[in-house]
């Protein structure tokens, strides 16, 4: 594995000498989570433009000197390279092109919580390798925003009510997030912190409720 830079100077780390080969995909990518697999590598879960939500297998990324060390953050975006695997939905990472570091996004507590909820709210609602490109345009659009503003409600219920008109859940006269819950079954539980961190004491309450019911 080799550390490149592309045309515009993007850093690019991949696997160095793979042949052209079935199964071996290019898109573009954000990151959305990253867990721990082993000792030495990660699983990363990307919103792709071409194939939706894809898990990839970033094999000893954990490793000091590994081509993929500081290439693999949350919020990171570019295009990837993946082998598919023939027998589940973990796929092989093979190169990574970051061209969107989105540094903004970790410039306060309240921006990453911003951003981690936009992704987590867009994890739950899709289903695994369904191509959506209007999600993923509606999540880089999201975390762009983010990354040079600070986070308001106003851009919570416009991610939220775009999302349920993209989803085809929105109803008229209802609050999108009440119509996404009850597409989903739940939301995720960063949203009470978030509205918490964004709203004024006095309008809590009446917030979350709605939330509630």
């Amino acid at each position: 594995m080799t550390h490149a830079r592309d045309s515009r100077g993007n850093c690019i780390a991949k696997c160095g000498g793979f042949p052209e080969r079935p199964g071996v995909q290019s898109t573009p990518a954000t990151i959305i989570r990253l867990t721990r697999l082993t000792d030495t590598s990660l699983i990363v879960h990307w919103f792709t433009e071409e194939h939706g939500l894809v898990k990839t297998v970033a094999k000893g990324a954990r490793r000091p000197k590994s081509p993929f060390a500081g290439q693999l953050d949350l919020f990171f975006g570019g295009e990837i390279t993946f082998q598919q695997s023939k027998r589940g939905e973990l796929h092989a990472l093979l190169e990574v092109s970051i061209h969107d570091w989105r540094e903004g996004l970790r410039r306060n507590y309240l921006s990453t919580l911003f951003a981690a909820y936009c992704c987590q709210l867009l994890e739950c609602a899709v289903e695994p390798e369904h191509p959506e490109p209007g999600l993923h345009d509606l999540l880089v659009r999201a975390l762009n925003h983010a990354e040079r503003n600070e986070p308001s409600v106003r851009a919570l219920r416009h991610y939220e009510r775009e999302l349920a008109r993209l989803l085809g859940v929105s109803q008229d006269q209802r609050q999108a997030h009440l119509s996404l819950r009850d597409a989903m079954g739940a939301l995720p539980s960063s949203r009470d912190e978030l509205l918490e961190r964004l709203l004024p004491s006095g309008d809590l309450g009446s917030s979350a409720d709605g939330n509630r019911r």
